[in-house]
Parts: C-alpha cells; structure tokens; sequence
C-alpha cells in the first residue's frame, strides 16, 4: 500500500509557449533550474546577509505540533529575533520555522534581487512576496493555498523534500471540512495505509528541491514540504487568469477564512472534533466510490 508518486518534470530553462501549453494551461507543476541564474538572490541572500538587513526584527515561529483547536489557524508557537533564529537553523535541527514572512515590506530593496517572471505568465501579485524558513526537520503541513494562486516557489541555501497532489484528491486526503488543508494525524513522509485507507492509490509528484530551484505549483495544489537543511524559500504568487477562478479564490477566502474562523473561535474544540470525523467519513466515502 502506498501513494502513487511520479517525478516532477525538471528544466533548465523553458519557453513561454511551452510553459503555457504544459504546464499552466494542463495545471502541471515544473521545476525550473535555471529561472534564477540571473538573480542577484542566487548569490547574495545567503544567512548571514539576512542577518545584517533584518537580524533585529521579532518572528513568530511555528513548529510541527498538532493545531490546537482553541487557538486561530497559524497560533505562533514562540518569538525569536531573526538573526538569532537563523543561527539556529544553521547550528542544529530544529522543527521551528518562519511562516508567510514578507521581509521586502522591512527591507523594500530586496525586490531588486529578484527578477519576476512576466514572461512566463501574467498576474503577479507584486506586493505579496513571501518568504519561509525552517530547519532541518521542520514540516510544513499538507495544504493548498486558501486564495487559489498560482505559485513560483524558489528555495535557498539547501534541501527541501516536496509532495504535491492535484486538488481532485482532497477527499482521499482527508481534507477537512471548511479548510484548505487535511487532517493532521498521518505523516505523508509515512503514512499509515491501515488507519487511512483513504490514502492507498492516490496519485502525486515528488521533487527534491536545492539551491536556486524553483517550483511552479498550479492553482489549488495540494503540497507538503519538509526541510531537509536549515534553509528558506521565497513564494512568487499570480492570479489565474479565468473569471470563474478569481470568484473561486474570493468564495475560498470567504468560506474557508472568515467563516471558518468564526466557527471555530465559538466551538473550539466540539468543531474541531466534528470535522475530523467528518473528513474521514468523506474520505472512506471517496474510497469505497473508487473516485478521487
């Protein structure tokens, strides 16, 4: 019993009109090597720079605990000052990580040392970069973005172990209801096929990304990542180009947000408790159909 995960297509580089046809249109991720060959990044964001420009700001970092129900989505579980957390990461494993981090709003020049990639496609969200940090064994767990974007994940400084599923997959994957990210008590490095049978036979992609790799990840793409090193990534987001799925991302934000939110905050637990019943009775009902 497993999942069934095939390599992600690598490049160096790629056309326009080859991305476009394969890869955004078909809603297909890619790995692009060479996309940053030309950023200043690729050399100059290394810990220690980071350090000298933001090493006094205050982060919240997360680590790979259980949500707690009665707690908001994304409760910091303690405060670090930057610099010293990147010490941290490059010191020793540690399951703590930065989380959604926009630094180019402390430091605005940072942008100068990446170069958009317009040509590929448009609708970048130029004010949303957004970086991610964590040492080696720190997980980020299984989701999909709540605003459906597209997403060009490029990583730094070291390795980190990605799966990735098709959105069709969410009940399998024992989504949870009115969230964009599933039950938190199996392990996709290894999971348990006995206790969620759900999981046997879905289909993915697995990639192992390293320095100055990026990863193009369709709208609504399921994904799981674990730092392999102490290392960090920055998120490029862009709107899918259809109407019907820019009013997807505004219901998605609405329902699975605010909704969501409230819900939870005014049951805490009893919600929590209901749902992941509930998620798994969503996904023995997939399986037992035999559909995704």
């Amino acid at each position: 019993m497993s999942f069934i995960l095939k390599p992600v297509d690598i490049v160096e580089n790629i056309t326009p009109e080859d991305f476009k046809k394969n890869y955004l249109k078909t809603k297909r991720p890619l790995v692009i090597r060479g996309l940053t060959k030309d950023w200043p990044a690729r050399e100059k964001w290394t810990t220690e720079y980071l350090k000298e420009i933001g090493g006094e700001l205050e982060v919240p970092l997360y680590d790979n605990s259980k949500a707690d129900p009665s707690k908001p989505i994304n409760a910091a579980t303690a405060h670090m000052k930057f610099g010293d957390y990147l010490d941290l990461i490059k010191r020793e494993p540690t399951e703590l990580r930065i989380f959604f981090f926009n630094l180019f709003k402390k430091v605005p020049s940072l942008i100068n040392d990446v170069k958009i990639p317009k040509d590929l496609m448009g609708g970048f969200i130029e004010s949303m970069p957004a970086m991610f940090f964590g040492g080696s064994n720190s997980v980020t767990f299984l989701h999909y973005d709540i605003d459906l974007p597209h997403i060009f994940h490029t990583h730094f400084g070291g390795r980190k172990h990605i799966v990735l599923f098709d959105n069709k997959w969410k009940d399998r994957l024992y989504c949870l209801p009115n969230a964009t990210y599933a039950l938190e008590d199996y392990d996709v490095a290894n999971p348990d096929f006995e206790k969620f049978p759900a999981l046997n036979g879905v289909e993915g992609y697995e990639v192992f990304l390293e320095h100055g790799d990026t990863l193009f990840m369709p709208t609504g793409m399921w994904h799981w990542m674990k730092y392999l090193d102490g290392s960090f990534s920055l998120s490029l987001r862009a709107w899918d180009q259809s109407i019907t799925r820019k009013v997807a991302s505004v219901w998605s934000l609405f329902t699975h947000g605010a909704i969501d939110s409230l819900i939870k905050m005014t049951f805490k637990e009893k919600y929590a408790n209901w749902r992941e019943k509930k998620a798994v009775k969503i996904a023995e009902r997939a399986l037992a159909k035999g559909r995704p």
